[in-house]
């Protein structure tokens, strides 16, 4: 942690993200020992936290790399593995040249979709002299990215065993719309599986076999196992958990390790509670009316409002009666948006409390 000393909570200015590190390890032991019983392995997604202190608990709890999304979370998490995967084609110059000024060390698998992003990457990969891999990106359902065919994925995986300054790695997949409770995904991860199984043979059918099949989410993460051709998850937000996965049921409220801590600051308009947590600190992702989030401590109490700054607490079916001043811990819908907008977080550990960096965080180029 970025400060030394004890901190006195009660001495930082709100809103602020708040962590609980006991929950976060208890966390990342309970997702590597499922992954490690299933004879999967675990490169968690570092976008949710984009904290090197997180990420270090992640690998010492059994994770065998990291997944990052752009250059600076590359360039960040290079310090402590490297071994890791960057799930997002990276195009134009600026962001080839800086993925080639990583330390020589680091292992990197670039997943993409279309030759036009292959080949400058290889390309500026040859002019530096080094390697990349390459996982071929497969659409498993989401319709977001990814190659639409066994067929169209072979064709990709075939240029890049081709081509020098890259190495074709394997497959890397996202079942991103299967967002319902475990019971009710049986159906959708045997389609998934079956595309993934397919592209496999395809692969396997042209002497590429797939050395990474790298997929998984952390609403299907429990039951990841069912994906029989799958190498390795990259479930993230299951390092904090959030609204999300408590409705899903992938996860209970003493899993949560993130909320954002927050002041309230009127009470004027009955039944009602204002707090200094607005869109700036929760992020502005709704669901299905139901709000922004809920109070930890009385999940009664909704988020049902939010302006900049302002986030405005149902209090109608709740007894509690807030003051002025009070503080109160916020569940965010979707975390990992919450976190990116945090400067820093509080950290307790124990009955220890500091300052958390975010190093991941922001665009510009990491000097570490």
């Amino acid at each position: 942690m970025s400060t030394p000393t004890p901190l006195d909570p009660r001495e930082v200015e709100t809103p602020v993200g708040f962590l609980d590190l006991e929950r976060v390890r208890a966390n990342a032991q309970r997702v590597a020992g499922y992954a490690a019983a299933k004879g999967l392995g675990w490169r968690p997604h570092i976008k949710t936290h984009k904290s090197t202190v997180v990420a270090r608990i992640q690998l010492e709890a059994g994770a065998r790399g990291l997944t990052v999304a752009t250059p600076r979370e590359a360039e960040v998490m290079s310090s402590l593995t490297p071994d890791l995967v960057l799930a997002y084609p990276p195009v134009g110059p600026a962001k080839l040249e800086r993925l080639n000024r990583l330390p020589e060390h680091v292992d990197l698998k670039v997943a993409l979709d279309d030759a036009s992003v292959l080949r400058p990457l290889a390309a500026s990969a040859r002019a530096a002299g080094r390697t990349f891999g390459v996982l071929a990106e497969l659409d498993a359902g989401l319709g977001r990215v990814g190659v639409q065919s066994a067929e169209a994925l072979v064709r990709l995986a075939s240029e890049a065993s081709t081509l020098a300054g890259v190495r074709f790695r394997g497959i890397l997949f996202y079942p991103g719309h299967l967002r319902m409770p475990p019971e009710e995904q049986v159906a959708g991860l045997e389609d998934v599986a079956r595309r993934v199984r397919e592209a496999v043979d395809a692969l396997d059918g042209v002497g590429l076999h797939p050395e990474i099949v790298s997929g998984g989410s952390t609403p299907t993460l429990w039951q990841s196992h069912l994906i029989d051709t799958m190498t390795e998850i990259r479930a993230g937000s299951c390092i904090f958990f959030d609204r999300e996965g408590l409705e899903l049921g992938v996860a209970d409220l003493g899993d949560i390790a993130y909320t954002v801590l927050a002041t309230v600051v009127s009470t004027a308009v009955p039944g009602r509670a204002v707090v200094d947590a607005g869109s700036k600190a929760l992020s502005k992702e709704e669901r299905g009316g139901r709000g922004y989030g809920f109070l930890a401590d009385r999940p009664e109490v909704r988020v049902v409002g939010l302006s900049e700054e302002h986030g405005i607490l149902d209090l109608s079916g709740s007894a509690w009666s807030p003051a002025v001043g009070e503080r109160v811990r916020i569940v965010p819908n979707h975390v990992c948006v919450s976190v990116n907008l945090q400067d820093a977080l509080l950290a307790r550990d124990g009955e220890h409390y500091a300052v958390l960096a975010l190093e991941g965080r922001g665009r510009g180029p990491w000097i570490g």
